[in-house]
């Protein structure tokens, strides 16, 4: 533990402090989870991931970041304060035990002070092991003033269980890829979670079988390997439908295979196997062939023992493919050409799309860490952003809730100072957490952020079409560059396309020499999104 973050008041931030662990206190308890969930997915470590809160109102606003850090799958350490023992049945009194169960794998709370190295010890176990998902322990505001009498110096240190499938299991995989015509991985967070990066590429290679990532899971994988497909949500590119809908077996590695709406559904009448960590995990939403629970690493490891005990076959396999890298190559240059005119789009209000072919061009991918806010942002962005570096993407494709991407980037690059981080967000996300641009500013975590703004909320105009014609209930107002300036940073707004790359590189350049900054461009409102048009 290198930090703790939290807000607005805590017990644990002077105990921290006496140990130097300097505090993270964001502007709002919401925000202050989701800089937990960003660091806790982006660290390259088993660093623990601690955040706090204060009880009562600090709690309830709390709620929706825990709820979010629950759909992530998020290993966080929750420890909110609680209400003086004694009181916290008392209504109307907003007891953090009871409320947070549904959105926690653990949730109890502190009584005796002997208690609580035990209790501790248990609530890191359950970080470290297991599906990842927050853990919370409440820690009563009385309970934190007194002597503890017992000493947690002496545990162990707790370390990560990686378990393995059963040899069966292993054999009946290989032999069902082996046997396949047109075998698909998909790769879920389970990949990232258990640094897998590098058996996976290798499993793929060996077996040939070309690889798409969930939206939780982008940059599992290089995207720019040929073999690499590119990530299936909602908006998703021409590979992905492609190769899915042809695929009779689809090997889902560290995926819960959740329904979504913002995740590509697999096609019916498909072969699954299934690895994941969470036996709840199998079979929950769609029928499996097979569902193995084990860590992706360890799991990975053995498929790969097992494939390079028949080298013959597998190549055998590879000879009647054809060229397989070919036919990926061909497809997604393709879908590139098609939507190049909307990349390269001239004219004001900008387009979207020239913002997000902009950030491709200046970013480099090998010291830059990106991140998206819900809606058109995600659904603009994911399609073409091929990241290339593992955890240099943090994507999310099940809770959506605007403002998420601004904690998400700060919490990045909490984990990596080294990274250059983005988001890329909507103006009605801003306006859900633009206050906590200051805490970038105030905590020395220069992110930018990237608003896009079209004084409108992008797509919501079909689900409410007569007050939004009658009352113009889709549209909002504001200019937020000044905002920016005014809490301590850089703003710049971008009117005209062909300012665009020099303010996106001014940006990156301030973030890099240690300010945050805040990049506003006018755009116009776009409905066309990738594999649905």
């Amino acid at each position: 533990m290198k930090h703790i973050i939290g807000f607005p008041s805590s017990g644990l931030f002077d105990a921290a402090a006496e140990l130097d662990i300097p505090p993270v206190i964001a502007r709002t308890p919401r925000v202050a989870v989701n800089i937990a969930e960003g660091h806790a997915r982006t660290t390259a470590t088993d660093d623990l991931t601690v955040v706090t809160v204060q009880y009562g109102p600090g709690a309830e606003a709390a709620f929706a970041g825990v709820a979010q850090a629950w759909n992530d799958r998020a290993p966080v350490l929750f420890l909110p304060t609680g209400y003086p023992r004694g009181s916290e049945a008392v209504a109307p009194n907003f007891e953090a035990r009871r409320n947070f169960t549904h959105i926690t794998k653990w949730c109890e709370s502190v009584v005796r002070p002997e208690d609580l190295p035990q209790l501790l010890h248990s609530a890191i176990s359950r970080v470290r092991n297991g599906p990842p998902a927050p853990v919370l322990l409440e820690l009563p505001v009385d309970l934190l003033e007194q002597e503890c009498g017992t000493s947690a110096s002496n545990r162990p240190l707790v370390r990560r269980a990686r378990p393995q499938a059963d040899a069966a299991e292993i054999d009946e995989i290989v032999q069902a890829l082996l046997a396949a015509r047109h075998p698909v991985i998909l790769a879920g967070q389970g990949v990232l979670n258990a640094h897998a990066t590098t058996e996976l590429t290798e499993f793929a290679e060996l077996t040939r079988i070309p690889v798409m990532t969930t939206p939780n899971a982008k940059s599992a994988m290089s995207e720019r390997h040929p073999l690499a497909l590119g990530t299936a949500g909602r908006a998703r590119p021409a590979t992905v439908d492609r190769f899915i809908e042809r695929a009779d077996v689809i090997l889902a590695l560290g995926s819960s295979l959740t329904r979504s709406y913002y995740i590509r559904p697999v096609p019916a009448n498909k072969r699954v196997l299934q690895v994941s960590i969470d036996p709840d995990d199998l079979g929950k939403d769609y029928p499996i062939a097979l569902g193995v629970v084990g860590d992706c690493r360890s799991v990975l490891r053995q498929l790969l023992a097992r494939v390079r005990e028949e080298p013959a076959a597998w190549a055998e396999r590879a000879r009647n493919d054809g060229d397989l890298t070919h036919e990926i190559a061909t497809c997604r240059r393709q879908f590139m050409d098609d939507w190049m005119p909307l990349l390269n789009a001239g004219g004001s209000p900008i387009s979207p799309y020239r913002v997000v072919w902009e950030i491709m061009e200046a970013l480099e991918r090998e010291k830059v860490i990106v991140t998206h806010d819900a809606g058109n942002p995600r659904d603009q962005f994911s399609p073409f952003y091929d990241v290339t570096e593992p955890r240099g993407y943090l994507g999310w494709g099940k809770t959506t809730q605007l403002g998420s991407s601004l904690g998400f980037a700060m919490g990045a690059k909490l984990a990596r100072p080294d990274a250059t981080v983005a988001a890329i967000m909507g103006e009605s996300a801003f306006g859900m957490v633009g206050l906590d641009f200051e805490t970038a500013v105030r905590c020395k975590l220069p992110v930018l952020a990237i608003v896009l703004r079209n004084h409108v909320l992008g797509g919501y105009a079909a689900s409410m079409p007569v007050a939004t014609k009658k009352y113009q209930a889709n549209r909002v107002s504001g200019e937020y560059a000044p905002i920016a300036e005014a809490l301590g940073g850089h703003g710049e707004c971008v009117i005209d396309p062909e300012d665009l790359s020099a303010a996106l590189r001014r940006c990156v350049a301030t973030v890099r020499d240690g300010r945050a900054a805040l990049l506003e461009v006018v755009t116009h409102e776009e409905s066309r999104l990738a594999g649905l048009c």
